[in-house]
């Protein structure tokens, strides 16, 4: 009687597994994993698109491109398909064999290593299930040679050997794996750089955008950079590889039209914004911004700080743009020059000729006791040359003037203390 795990069991040995359950590589899984952190990303962000009531275009197109171009980077610096080759071959399995065999061979260039896939075509061919991708780095001057050797020991298929060997060879002129390793080399110190960029143009996108289109204008001239140094640093006699008969030739692959594009669409966008930043100042924004839409944002404090004087006009959009008769070379004057005319005060005050101070209440009293209040009168303001006296002499007390006229005749001073 059978158990429940006697199933394929003979003589009560193990489980017999009597054929093979390997499977060839169908996918990279660290750009797999890059593609699906932005994707995330990006799905989130339309996700609560329809909410946006301001700023809808540019925001979504700033979003947009810097996802774009931040997979972009990642994407490239860990991918296979910079220079790519193609060929549907008939060649043996292994060496010293009459054995025929059709398929497709693949030859996958990247920065810092060559990937070859081989793969049986299906027909009346007894081995279909042939199905090869195998990978070789080169991040030193040697482990490309010691990979060959080791493919070797393995035992790997003919054509993935032949291969092989045309990166491996670095003597006579025949130095292919040398040349591609340094086209590496400064590709993926350019792709490093943009991505620094990159965070950097994300940063300040939220906090100033008009610096973050400056630093999206230098990524794109990173990223562009990137595939003209990789073009020229390509070996100068292409590289072609025979197999019995046929041949196999090298194009450009998708991660250089990728970074192409990437960094073509990004150097033109910053290139655009900065521009326009310059002919209408604060005119870009997004919702990204950290006082956006609150009595923090930019637009707010300018308009407070201009005032009236200097108030800018507002379009329909809502946007601050400059007064209708200035001309365009003016404006772009006006912001790369540091003496603005907004800077320039043609007066400082206007003289009032109407002013009138009022006279003060001093905290001392006179020494004489006035029976009738006098009423208050204002200080007139005038110049002094042009016054024969000051208007304080109009103010004195009438009793302060009665001793100045007695005094001016002593003999009735005696008659008034007599009495």
């Amino acid at each position: 009687m059978k158990g429940w795990f006697d199933a394929f069991r003979y003589d009560g040995g193990p489980t017999l597994y009597s054929f093979n359950n390997r499977t060839a590589v169908t996918g990279d899984v660290t750009l797999i994993t890059f593609l699906i952190i932005f994707c995330t990303l990006y799905v989130a962000f339309l996700i609560i698109f329809p909410g946006i009531r301001k700023e809808r275009f540019t925001t979504f197109f700033t979003v947009t491109l810097s996802l774009f171009v931040g997979a972009t980077n990642l994407v490239s610096i860990f991918g296979s398909g910079w220079h790519v080759g193609n060929a549907s071959i008939i060649s043996s399995y292994r060496a010293f064999s009459k054995e025929k065999i059709d398929a497709n061979i693949g030859v996958y260039v990247g920065l810092q290593h060559v990937n070859i896939t081989l793969q049986a075509i299906s027909n009346e061919n007894t081995t279909t299930d042939i199905d090869y991708n195998e990978r070789f780095y080169w991040l030193t001057s040697d482990q490309m040679g010691n990979s060959f050797k080791e493919a070797l020991t393995r035992g790997l298929p003919y054509p993935i050997l032949t291969v092989a060997e045309y990166f491996s060879i670095g003597q006579e002129g025949l130095s292919w794996g040398g040349q591609y390793r340094a086209a590496g080399y400064f590709a993926v110190i350019m792709l490093w750089t943009s991505f620094a960029v990159w965070l950097l143009m994300n940063l300040m996108l939220i906090v100033v955008p008009r610096y973050g289109a400056v630093l999206m204008t230098a990524c794109g001239i990173c990223l562009l950079g990137t595939v003209c140094g990789y073009l020229v640093m390509l070996p100068e006699k292409p590289l072609t590889i025979h197999l019995e008969g046929q041949t196999l030739h090298f194009h450009l692959g998708w991660c250089f039209w990728l970074v192409f594009i990437a960094g073509f669409i990004c150097l033109l966008s910053g290139v655009i914004i900065t521009t326009v930043e310059i002919l209408f100042p604060h005119s870009f924004s997004t919702i990204l911004e950290v006082d956006y839409d609150t009595p923090y944002d930019r637009h707010i404090i300018i308009e407070d700080s201009h005032g009236k004087r200097f108030q800018k006009k507002r379009s329909s959009s809502g946007k601050l743009e400059e007064a209708s008769g200035v001309g365009l070379g003016t404006r772009i004057l006006r912001r790369l020059s540091s003496k603005t005319p907004d800077k320039i005060l043609e007066k400082q005050g206007v003289d009032n000729q109407g002013f009138e101070l009022e006279a003060t209440k001093p905290s001392w009293q006179y020494p004489f006791k006035q029976r009738h209040s006098l009423p208050e009168k204002k200080l007139t303001r005038t110049i002094s040359q042009d016054s024969v006296s000051t208007s304080v002499s109009k103010d004195v007390p009438t009793i302060h003037k009665e001793f100045s006229r007695l005094r001016s005749q002593p003999n009735k001073i005696h008659e008034v203390s007599m009495w």
